[in-house]
């Protein structure tokens, strides 16, 4: 009876050092659980977990990194309470540079941070579209362009003028070159504007004369010249006038032979064959005259503007016979009046 109850006894015992051993195994389990907060790209959560290490969590949570993917802790770091484990997954984007597209993939949502992810570095003058500090959609496309300045020098001639000089000492016709002519020149500064490769604009910023142009310059005589039966006389003027004929008669002047200044012009010298009328406010009294016709008869020839008459007033010219048959015979044409030097 006695052994029965030591063995009672001792049963006991092991039962209840058991019963300890597994309430202080089961505490320090409990002990170990850690809170961890996950972010997953846009997603977070809070994870209670008994894992051991970041990969043993990853493991537990049946994640699996893709290639490429981001992860803020290396795998093989214990688990700590109240952890953040950040993990970002790449994301398909569209890359374009001129007529070139490529896919490529970035943790990464700002086109910015994209770039450099992906080690392209831009120009001062590069942009891209959408702008850098831009979110770009997942799947969506990230267009660059390389922007490129280039200076162009180009040497363009000026052409030289030609100018044409009038010459009093020279006849008409007759022309001199006093100065050859030679084409200046000049440099351009020229701006071009490259975007891909493709010119987009082109700007002259600089413009500068290397070398002055010479103009050529011609003397063209003003020297009238008309020729006649004597040979060339020299003019100064040509006028289309409206000319008739008149003698000495009375028809013609209303003076009768014996009357005062009966064939005596209005320069006081006698009429004759070269005399002519004129109004004094067109030609001057004075002036030496050429008369040409203009209907293939011969000319009146050279004379001199010594009369005036009632109705000679503006282009007008009256022209001296010795006949009042040739009077009749002239009636009234159109003539030319060159007025002599």
């Amino acid at each position: 009876m006695e052994e029965f109850s030591v063995r009672k006894a001792s049963h006991f015992k092991i039962l209840t050092v058991l019963a300890v051993a597994t309430t202080l195994s089961l505490g320090a389990y409990m002990y170990s659980a850690k809170d961890i907060t996950l972010s997953m790209d846009d997603e977070k959560k809070e994870v209670t977990t008994y894992a051991n290490t970041v990969d043993d969590f990853l493991e537990m949570e049946k994640i699996k990194l893709d290639e490429g993917a981001y992860i803020n802790v290396p795998l093989d770091t214990k688990l700590e309470d109240n952890m953040n484990i950040i993990i970002k997954t790449p994301k398909p984007y569209t890359l374009t540079i001129g007529n070139n597209s490529f896919e490529v993939v970035s943790i990464h949502k700002k086109v910015k941070d994209i770039l450099k992810d992906l080690d392209i570095n831009l120009g001062e003058l590069d942009y891209t579209k959408p702008g850098l500090d831009q979110v770009v959609s997942i799947g969506g496309e990230i267009q660059i362009f390389k922007v490129k300045e280039e200076i162009e020098e180009i040497e363009k001639p000026i052409p030289h003028e030609s100018v044409t000089q009038k010459s009093d000492d020279m006849d008409i016709g007759v022309t001199k070159v006093v100065q050859e002519g030679q084409d200046g020149l000049k440099k351009i500064s020229v701006k071009k504007v490259f975007e891909n490769g493709q010119l987009i604009s082109k700007e002259v910023i600089d413009e500068k004369i290397v070398k002055e142009p010479i103009s050529k310059i011609t003397k063209k005589g003003t020297r009238k010249v008309k020729t006649s039966s004597r040979g060339n006389v020299r003019y100064k003027k040509v006028i289309t006038m409206l000319a008739t004929a008149y003698d000495n008669s009375y028809e013609s002047t209303g003076k009768n032979p014996g009357d005062r200044y009966h064939g005596i012009t209005a320069s006081g010298t006698k009429a004759r064959v070269g005399t002519v009328a004129v109004d004094p406010r067109v030609i001057p009294l004075g002036t030496k005259l050429y008369v040409e016709s203009l209907d293939g008869t011969n000319d009146y020839g050279f004379c001199i503007a010594e009369d005036t008459g009632g109705a000679i007033k503006g282009n007008r010219i009256d022209l001296f016979f010795n006949t009042t048959r040739e009077v009749r015979n002239f009636g009234r044409r159109k003539v030319k009046v060159y007025i002599l030097e």
